[in-house]
């Protein structure tokens, strides 16, 4: 997919729009839900159970990801599967969990600094008894 260039300033309506995609994005469940949907279309049964998750919540999840655009699905029988509709998702996912594991590993060195710096805890009195 090409990168389009989005207008600068940012049109009220496309914040909105992008702030509706983040919203989508922003609960656990639906980020592993896309996840699980990596390798290819499952039901929604096979999700809820490797989830964990009752059919019904994994179905809310899947139907507001499917409504946003990020998700297709289609009903075979009783059965609905579920696959991807936009891979560049990933990307976006990716980007973001390697930004959040360099923060972490930024964060950890520096406690490690701080605690070598620190002097060695003192020990209260003992008291004779």
């Amino acid at each position: 997919m090409a990168q389009m260039a989005l207008p600068h300033p940012l049109p009220a309506e496309y914040a909105r729009t992008v702030a509706d995609r983040f919203r989508l994005l922003g609960d656990p469940s639906r980020l592993m839900l896309m996840d699980l949907l990596r390798d290819g279309e499952r039901t929604v049964g096979s999700l809820a159970a490797e989830l964990g998750c009752t059919q019904a919540n994994a179905s809310k999840h899947l139907g507001l990801l499917a409504d946003g655009g990020l998700l297709s699905r289609r009903r075979e029988g009783l059965r609905c599967y579920y696959a991807i509709a936009d891979d560049a998702v990933f990307t976006l996912c990716d980007q973001v969990t390697a930004s959040v594991l360099s923060h972490l590993d930024q964060r950890a060195e520096l406690l490690r600094g701080s605690t070598s710096e620190l002097p060695a805890p003192s020990r209260p009195p003992r008291s004779a008894g």
